[in-house]
């Protein structure tokens, strides 16, 4: 894949996603509201970054445009060396589900459906016929191998929150975003799910975009992003749950 060109800027191959002077205004007028303001990032190949700050500082917006969910009010975003706001609705959709995976909060699993069956929908809406084999391996991945028969109210919380991440990967995505993965579990079962996410940057190379609001799954990332009022407020690369809150902290206290 060659570079692409973003304002002047170079982003390079080893970038997955890079977000260019990124705005997104919602409402007009009296009733505007900036969500995000002039935001530039980068994120590698191969890394875990989380992504934090105050509530209403744009971190939810920031996921929803950079996976291609929402097109910023200015500015550009790239996936996987594709200019997003050069595509048309059908190859944007194309792009995010071919190449974009996304985990809720909420699991968002089919209750009727057994976990193979689940992880198999996104290849079936594509028109895929689903490989038996590459659902067993996705499932294998998450820790779940076992399990595939079982549907989602045979399943723990934590169990079925690796379902859908075996849904998100199973198309092999460039990126897989995160928004609050754990904020529906206990700590224990959250630092279970954490520790397969890191897993999944150490030994296959998947590059992780996570939203969260607590220090200790933002210490399993390789950086921590700070976002305040819509813009970036620094970085934390090599974080460590204290040296998360302590700047969480400052952020609050600076509002």
């Amino acid at each position: 894949m060659s570079p692409a060109r973003a304002t002047g800027t170079l982003v390079t191959v080893d970038t997955t996603v890079a977000l260019r002077s990124v705005r997104k205004i919602y409402g007009t007028r009296a009733a505007a509201v900036t969500a995000l303001d002039g935001v530039t990032l980068d994120f590698a190949a191969g890394t875990f970054t989380a992504v934090m700050g105050p509530s209403g500082s744009g971190k939810s917006t920031l996921l929803q445009c950079a996976a291609g969910l929402d097109r910023p009010t200015s500015g550009e975003v790239f996936v996987a060396g594709e200019d997003l706001s050069r595509l048309s609705e059908t190859k944007l959709t194309i792009l995010r589900r071919d190449r974009i995976g996304f985990v809720f909060q909420s699991f968002n699993l089919l209750p009727s459906l057994t976990a193979e069956l689940n992880v198999a929908l996104p290849l079936r809406l594509a028109g895929r016929r689903p490989s038996r084999r590459d659902v067993r391996a996705v499932l294998e991945a998450v820790g779940l191998g076992d399990r595939g028969r079982h549907r989602p109210a045979e399943l723990s919380g934590g169990q079925q929150q690796r379902v859908a991440i075996a849904r998100a990967l199973v198309t092999r995505p460039a990126v897989l975003f995160a928004d609050e993965p754990t904020g529906a579990l206990d700590s224990t079962t959250g630092r279970e799910v954490l520790t397969m996410l890191r897993g999944l940057v150490d030994h296959n190379g998947q590059t992780i975009v996570m939203v969260t609001h607590d220090p200790v799954a933002a210490s399993y990332a390789d950086r921590v992003v700070f976002l305040a009022d819509g813009r970036v407020a620094g970085e934390l690369v090599g974080p460590t749950p204290e040296s998360v809150a302590a700047r969480m902290t400052h952020l609050e206290v600076a509002r």
